[in-house]
């Protein structure tokens, strides 16, 4: 029999967007409460014991509850808030973190989805600090921007309901300077010191430019942007959902569009240089309900039921 999954809290921005890939599907089955039973205590907890896996698309707090509540041995977990992205037990859902990653996920019980964020910072950074080509002491700025979706219900309502005509453009925000994602960042980059993150909210709905700095000067000696882009290359070779785009002369007429892979589980990689000041830029694209939330919930499914690497992508399409 098809294995049956329970997302918990599809209502949300994330939930939706998973049911709407997994709905219809006829190699697994979904357990979807009626909406007169979603506030049950009950009808939730037999639900998350009833299933074969449990994705939680929950706040922080709610998600630990959930995870409580699961008393079943053999229900596999997948939580996509941030509140087991750096625990014990839990298995960090990158697939493409390393050469092992996909497989400690396929055997996993307990897989935390990355942050949106993060799946950029990490999929950029980890790579370059694995080859010595970054240190880890290096003093790391990170500037994103993320669409309004980003907020969850709150962006939604603000952008899209009644007071939408007074919606900020754009709003750069975290000024604290401790954003929740600064930890699961530096914790899985393997980072000496945590980065000065400032992410922001644009005025469209979804989607990512996500970008960091570097001098060569501040890299071993010899390091160049052709060996930073050499090693994102090697690293996501053969990769289903990750792109490296080529180094071009002509940087001057880039731009990079943050909803260019929306509705998609991909995420696209580059590296931008300037010779004369010894300055690099890197910088990923990407869909924050798609590979920084929904995309890769449904990627983590797909390996963790033994599907394919694409299965995952055939869900968006079928979508």
């Amino acid at each position: 029999m098809a294995p049956l999954v329970f997302i918990d809290g599809d209502q949300g921005t994330t939930g939706l967007q998973v049911r709407q890939w997994l709905v219809g599907r006829n190699d697994l089955r979904l357990l979807q409460l009626p909406s007169e039973h979603r506030k049950s205590a009950t009808h939730r907890v037999e639900a998350l014991n009833d299933c074969d896996v449990a994705l939680l698309c929950l706040p922080d707090d709610a998600a630990r509850e959930a995870v409580a509540l699961v008393r079943r041995p053999g229900v596999r977990v997948i939580d996509a808030s941030s509140a087991h992205r750096t625990s014990p037990g839990w298995v960090y859902g990158l697939p493409e973190l390393g050469a092992l990653q996909a497989e400690r996920i396929a055997t996993a019980g307990r897989v935390s989805n990355p942050g949106c964020y993060p799946t950029g910072a990490l999929a950029l950074l980890k790579p370059l600090i694995e080859e010595g080509l970054v240190p880890v002491d290096y003093p790391l700025v990170i500037h994103a921007v993320s669409g309004y979706s980003g907020r969850g219900r709150a962006g939604l309502e603000d952008h899209e309901g009644v007071g939408a005509a007074s919606a900020l453009p754009f709003q750069v925000y975290g000024l604290g300077l401790n954003h929740k994602h600064v930890p699961e960042i530096q914790h899985h980059a393997g980072l000496a010191h945590a980065p000065v993150f400032v992410p922001a909210y644009g005025h469209y709905r979804q989607g990512i430019v996500l970008t960091m700095a570097l001098h060569l000067r501040l890299l071993p000696t010899g390091v160049t942007a052709a060996h930073l882009h050499a090693a994102l290359q090697a690293r996501y070779a053969g990769q289903a959902f990750v792109e490296v785009q080529p180094l071009v002369e002509d940087v001057g007429a880039q731009r990079l569009d943050p909803q260019a892979l929306n509705g998609s589980n991909r995420l696209r990689l580059a590296v931008f240089s300037q010779e004369r000041t010894g300055q690099v830029l890197l910088a990923a694209v990407f869909d924050n309900l798609g590979k920084g939330a929904a995309g890769a919930a449904v990627q983590n499914l797909a390996l963790m039921l033994g599907l394919s690497a694409a299965w995952s992508w055939e869900c968006v399409l079928a979508a």
